[in-house]
């Protein structure tokens, strides 16, 4: 029930943290800022992190097939949404900004799913991009 009720606070709180550019989905019609402070200076899904911590500690509080089923498709769901939807989307609104800020901060644990710095080659030496 802890890892539950942590995991609610901890989706309130990173909500919370992402201030005007909090949203549901993506428009790519719309450009918010990147947010790095609060826990996104840890991980930059805090949002999902906490709702994996929700859906592990319910399944938990009753573990069986179906609520350890529910809970890995709720991983598996997150996982594909941070892969193809989220990160092609701040990479493409955000740029070097955003792949910065990814090769130093993990995807969903802190240190864990960086993205790799881009290889330096001529044309990033000297600023062309």
């Amino acid at each position: 029930m802890t890892l539950a009720v942590a995991g609610i606070v901890g989706t309130l709180l990173a909500q919370h943290a992402m201030g005007l550019s909090w949203r549901i989905g993506v428009d790519r019609a719309e450009t918010t800022h990147l947010v790095t402070g609060g826990p996104f200076r840890w991980v930059r899904n805090p949002v999902f992190t906490a709702m994996a911590a929700v859906g592990a500690g319910l399944a938990l509080m009753a573990p069986n097939p179906v609520t350890l089923a529910a809970a890995a498709a709720l991983i598996a769901a997150i996982e594909i949404q941070v892969r193809a939807v989220e990160e092609p989307y701040l990479l493409a609104t955000h740029g070097r900004d955003y792949r910065d800020y990814a090769t130093r901060t993990g995807r969903f644990l802190p240190r864990l799913g960086r993205l790799r710095p881009e290889p330096i080659t001529a044309a990033t030496a000297s600023g062309d991009d």
